[in-house]
C-alpha cells in the first residue's frame, strides 16, 4: 500500500508556472505506474499526465501537452508536475494517482491509490 501527500498548489497568474509535488510513502514506490489528475468545479474528473515506473515514457492529455511535464525521483519516492504557461482553464483541484498496472492508463479506475488533492488557481 502507499500513502500519497500533495504539495505546491497555489494561486498563480495567467502564463505563470508551479510545480506540485507528489511525496509517497509506503514500499515499493518504483514499482507504481504515477499520475496526475485534474478536477474543475462542476466538471469531472480528468486525467493530466502519467509516467511509467522508469519515467523513460510519459503520456499526457491533449490540452496540457507542451506545457506541462510530469517526472519522478525514485530515490526521494517523488512525482513532479512542472505546469508552465498556465491558463485560467488549468485551475482545478490536483490529484496524485498511484496504479498497480503495467500501463500509463488515462482511466482513473486504474489507479489505486489516491491524494488529497492540491489546488491550483490561475486569474487572467
Amino acid at each position: 500500500q502507499v500513502q500519497l501527500v500533495e504539495s505546491g498548489g497555489g494561486l498563480v497568474q495567467a502564463g505563470g508556472s508551479l510545480r506540485l509535488s507528489c511525496a509517497a510513502s509506503g514500499r515499493s514506490f518504483s514499482s507504481y505506474i504515477m499520475g496526475w489528475f485534474r478536477q474543475a468545479p462542476g466538471k469531472e474528473r480528468e486525467f493530466v499526465a502519467g509516467i511509467s515506473w522508469s519515467g523513460g515514457r510519459t503520456r499526457y492529455a491533449d490540452s496540457v501537452k507542451g506545457r506541462f511535464t510530469i517526472s519522478r525521483d525514485n530515490a526521494k519516492n517523488t512525482v513532479y508536475l512542472q505546469m508552465n504557461s498556465l491558463k485560467p482553464e488549468d485551475t482545478a483541484v490536483y490529484f496524485c494517482a498511484a496504479s498497480t498496472d503495467s500501463a500509463i492508463y488515462a482511466l482513473g479506475f486504474k489507479y489505486d491509490y489516491w491524494g488529497q488533492g492540491t489546488q491550483v488557481a490561475v486569474s487572467s
